[in-house]
């Protein structure tokens, strides 16, 4: 499938993975660490891509002391889903530049969800950094056909 291909698709829904406070907000001036990780599924049966974003916020010890992961389930639309069917690999391919704008909108909704979650706390301070999704998306996304869903994950990487 051509990368310039515009795919239709529409936000299925929006769903809060995980989220947990743990312990007292750091120091003022304490170094920090984020780390995300990301995760994409599909179910076949009903043309869905689901994408989670993860961040756990570390202290200077590297302790947590917050974790939210929101996730974005995506249906893209019957006939440009048979277009990303790759019948000679029984496979789907998400082309890496539609992968990104994906992981795009759901990191900026997880964004919501942690200002949303951590209103009128200590915690609201803590904001999720702005991320370069197209270096944590480096190449075509893959599913085989020979289930009917599956699951990816990029590798965690700090922020």
């Amino acid at each position: 499938m051509s990368e310039t291909k515009l795919i239709s698709f529409h936000l299925l829904n929006v769903s809060t993975e995980q989220f947990a406070i743990i312990g007292d907000p750091p120091k003022k001036d304490e170094n920090l660490n984020v780390l995300t990780n990301v995760r994409f599924g599909f179910d076949q049966n009903n043309r869905a891509i689901g994408v989670f974003t993860q961040f756990t916020f570390n202290d200077s010890s590297n302790t947590p002391f917050l974790l939210i992961e929101g996730g974005c389930h995506f249906q893209i639309a019957s006939s440009d889903w048979d277009l990303l069917k790759n019948v000679e690999t029984n496979s789907i391919v998400l082309p890496k530049g539609f992968v990104a704008h994906l992981l795009m909108i759901c990191v900026g909704t997880t964004r919501g969800l942690l200002h949303s979650k951590t209103e009128n706390t200590p915690f609201n301070k803590y904001l999720i950094p702005l991320l370069n999704v197209t270096k944590l998306v480096e190449k075509d996304l893959v599913f085989g056909l020979t289930e009917s869903s599956s699951e990816k994950e990029l590798a965690s990487t700090p922020t």
